[in-house]
C-alpha cells in the first residue's frame, strides 16, 4: 500500500472514531438529561418510598376507622427513638448478647443494613420515667402504655393492620393510571465487502394506561425511534409512533360488581382487619389488667402465708414453753413444729411463685425480664374497697318453709336484664359483624363465579399513526415518510361450550355460602352463650366475696378463741394450727375473689 492510500485510509478512520465518539458524547448527554428529568419520578429514594408507603396506609386505616368506629386513631409501626425496655438494657446494665437486644435502631450499619437511609428519624421517644436507673414502679395506667409500646403482640397486631392496608393501596392502584417509559441506545458496527460501517440506534417511548372499574382498560404510548450512520454519508432517520387501545368486555366478567371485586374485597378486608386489631386492643388491655391484679394477687398470697409462717412460730415457741413445764403433751408440740415446717415450704413456694409470675408480666409487657420492675401494691387498695360495697348487698338466702322459694335470688344491685345485654352484644361485638360480613362475601362470590359461567364477548380496537423523516443525502433536503392513520377493530366471543371447573367453582361457591352462613349462627349463639356465662361469673365473684367475708371474720374470731382456750388448757394444740389453716385459706380466698369479680364487673364480652 501506498502512503498516499495509507494516510488517506488512516484519515478516514480518525474521522470516523470522532464522529463516533461525538455521538456517544451527545447520547450519553441526551440520556443524562433524561435520568436528570426522571429522577424525581422513578429514582425516589427508599425513604422517599417509606414516607409515599407509610402516609397511603395512613390515609386508608384512618378511613376504615371512620367508616367502622366513627372516629380514627393513629396507628405509628416505626420503633421509637429510645424505648424502656432499651433504657433499662442500658441504664440498669443487664446483660445482653448483641445490639438487636435493645431494638431496630441500635443495630450496628453493614453492607446490607444502613439505618440512616431505612428508618425515619423524627420519632419520638416513648420513655416517661425520669428515674431510670433505680427501680422502676409500674401503675395499672402504666402498665397499659408500656404494652402498647412494647408488647411484641401489640406491635405485631398493628404491623397486621398496616400490612392490610398497604394491599389495599396496592389493589386500588391497579386502578390509577399507570405510567411507563423507556429510554434505549447503542451502537451497531459492521464489516460489508470490506468497508466498515458504524450505525448508532436511539429510541423512547412514554406510555400510559387505565383500567376502568367496568373492566374496560385503555392504553396509549408515545414512541421515538433515531438511526444514525456514522460513516460515509452519515445519514439519518428520525420516526414518531403514536398508538392507543382499548378493551371493553361486554359480557362475561362485565360491570363493576365483577371488574371491581378485587379491590371490593380488599376494602372489606380492611374493614375486617380493623375489628380484628381493635378486638385485640380491647381483649389486650383486658389481659394486661387481669395479669396486673393476677401478680399483685400472688404478692397478697405471699403476704398472708408470710403472717401465718410467722405466727406459727409463735405457736411453735408457745408449745415448746407449755410442753416444758409439762402443761402440754410432748406430741402436740410435735404437731405445732411441723405446721411451722409447712409453712415455712408455703412460704418459700409462694415467693417462687410471686418472682415467676412478675418475671412473666414482664416477657408480656416486652421489657427484660431480669430488670429490676415492680407493679405498684396500692393498685390493690382499690380491689379491696369493693369489699364494702359488696357486703353490704346481702343475697336473699331461700327460705326453707316458703312455697316456691327453692333458688337463690342473686338480681339486686348488680341486676341487669340478660336480654338486654344480649341485644347489646349482638350489636356491638365486632366479631360478629366481620361474621356477618363475610356472608355478604360469600353472597358476592356465587355472583362472580355465575358471571364466570357466561359466554365471553370482548370488543377491541386500536388506532395508529406516525412519521418517519429520512434526508436524500448529505446535506440535502429532508424527505418526510408520512404513515396513514390505521384504525383496527376486533370482536371475540367464546361460546362457552367449556365450562367445566368455573362449573365446579360455582358449585364450591354455593357450599361456601351454605357454610359462611353456619359459622355466623355459630358465632351469634357464643355470643349469646359468652354473655349469659359472663353474667354467672359475674353473680359468682359477687357472693364468694361475701362468703370469704364471712369466711375470715370467723376464722379471725377462732383463732382468738382457740389461742385463748389452748393457754386455758381446754384445746389442743391441733385446734389452734387448724385455726391458722382456716384464717389463711379465708384470706387467701378473699383476694381471689376479688380479682375475678374484678376482672368479670365491666363484662368485656359485650364489646370484645
Amino acid at each position: 500500500m501506498c502512503t498516499r492510500c495509507y494516510e488517506s485510509k488512516k484519515m478516514s478512520t480518525m474521522h470516523s472514531r470522532s464522529s463516533y465518539l461525538s455521538l456517544c458524547a451527545r447520547l450519553a448527554a441526551t440520556a443524562l438529561l433524561g435520568c436528570l428529568t426522571l429522577l424525581p419520578m422513578g429514582c425516589q429514594s427508599p425513604a422517599s418510598h417509606r414516607a409515599a408507603r407509610d402516609h397511603a396506609a395512613a390515609l386508608r386505616i384512618a378511613a376504615a376507622q371512620t367508616n367502622v368506629l366513627g372516629e380514627t386513631e393513629h396507628i405509628d409501626v416505626s420503633d421509637a427513638a429510645d424505648s424502656l425496655r432499651r433504657r433499662l438494657l442500658l441504664d440498669q446494665h443487664l446483660p445482653h448478647k448483641a445490639m438487636a437486644s435493645r431494638g431496630v435502631r441500635d443495630l450496628p450499619s453493614n453492607a446490607f443494613w444502613d439505618p440512616a437511609t431505612h428508618l425515619p428519624t423524627n420519632v419520638p421517644s416513648d420513655v416517661v420515667w425520669t428515674s431510670r436507673v433505680e427501680r422502676v414502679t409500674l401503675t395499672l395506667l402504666d402498665a397499659l402504655q408500656v404494652g402498647a409500646h412494647s408488647s411484641r403482640d401489640f406491635q405485631d397486631a398493628k404491623a397486621s393492620l398496616f400490612s392490610t392496608a398497604l394491599d389495599l393501596d396496592l389493589e386500588e392502584d391497579g386502578f390509577r393510571r399507570t405510567f411507563s417509559s423507556m429510554l434505549t441506545g447503542g451502537v451497531d458496527h459492521e464489516r460489508l465487502s470490506g468497508e466498515d460501517s458504524d450505525v448508532a440506534r436511539g429510541s423512547g417511548d412514554v406510555g400510559v394506561s387505565k383500567k376502568l372499574m367496568n373492566g374496560v382498560e385503555l392504553t396509549s404510548r408515545i414512541a421515538v425511534d433515531l438511526v444514525e450512520v456514522l460513516t460515509h454519508d452519515a445519514v439519518s432517520s428520525f420516526g414518531l409512533l403514536t398508538d392507543a387501545s382499548i378493551s371493553i368486555p361486554l359480557l362475561r366478567g362485565a360491570g363493576k360488581r365483577v371488574a371491581a371485586e378485587g379491590l371490593t374485597q380488599a376494602h372489606r378486608n380492611m374493614q375486617y382487619a380493623v375489628h380484628t386489631f381493635e378486638r385485640f386492643k380491647r381483649g389486650f388491655a383486658v389481659e394486661i389488667i387481669s395479669d396486673y391484679l393476677g401478680v399483685l394477687l400472688q404478692l397478697q398470697d405471699l403476704c398472708n402465708v408470710q403472717v401465718n409462717y410467722v405466727r406459727l412460730q409463735a405457736a411453735a415457741e408457745r408449745a415448746q414453753r407449755m410442753a416444758e413445764a409439762g402443761r402440754l403433751p410432748e406430741v402436740q408440740y410435735d404437731q405445732a413444729v411441723q405446721d411451722e415446717l409447712r409453712a415455712r415450704t408455703r412460704w418459700i413456694d409462694a415467693q417462687q411463685s410471686y418472682f415467676r409470675s412478675l418475671d412473666d408480666y414482664k416477657f408480656s409487657l416486652g421489657l427484660p425480664v431480669d430488670a429490676d420492675v415492680v407493679l405498684d401494691e396500692s393498685e390493690f387498695e382499690t380491689i379491696r374497697g369493693l369489699t364494702n360495697m359488696i357486703s353490704a348487698t346481702d343475697s336473699k338466702i331461700p327460705d326453707e318453709e316458703a312455697e316456691g322459694t327453692n333458688t337463690v335470688d342473686l338480681t339486686e344491685t348488680f341486676s341487669v336484664d340478660a336480654s338486654h345485654l344480649v341485644q347489646m352484644a349482638i350489636s356491638n361485638r365486632l366479631d360478629l359483624m366481620t361474621a356477618l360480613a363475610q356472608v355478604e362475601d360469600a353472597q358476592r362470590q356465587v355472583y362472580i363465579q355465575a358471571d364466570a359461567l357466561r359466554p365471553e364477548l370482548t370488543l377491541l380496537g386500536s388506532v395508529q399513526t406516525g412519521e418517519r423523516q429520512v434526508p436524500r443525502s448529505s446535506g440535502a433536503a429532508e424527505r418526510a415518510d408520512r404513515d396513514t392513520l390505521s384504525l383496527s377493530g376486533l370482536l371475540t366471543f367464546d361460546l362457552a361450550l367449556e365450562r367445566s371447573s368455573e362449573s365446579r367453582a360455582y358449585r364450591e361457591s354455593l357450599l361456601d355460602l351454605q357454610s359462611t352462613v353456619r359459622s355466623y349462627q355459630a358465632s351469634e349463639d357464643e355470643v349469646k352463650r359468652d354473655v349469659r356465662n359472663g353474667l354467672r361469673q359475674l353473680d359468682r365473684a359477687r357472693e364468694n366475696v361475701k362468703t370469704q367475708v364471712k369466711a375470715i371474720r370467723l376464722a379471725e374470731k377462732r383463732v382468738r378463741s382457740t389461742d385463748l382456750f389452748l393457754q386455758a388448757g381446754r384445746v389442743e394444740i391441733r385446734d389452734v394450727l387448724e385455726a391458722e389453716d382456716a384464717l389463711l385459706s379465708a384470706q387467701n380466698g378473699l383476694n381471689e375473689a376479688l380479682v375475678r369479680f374484678r376482672s368479670r364487673i365491666r363484662c368485656p364480652t359485650i364489646y370484645s
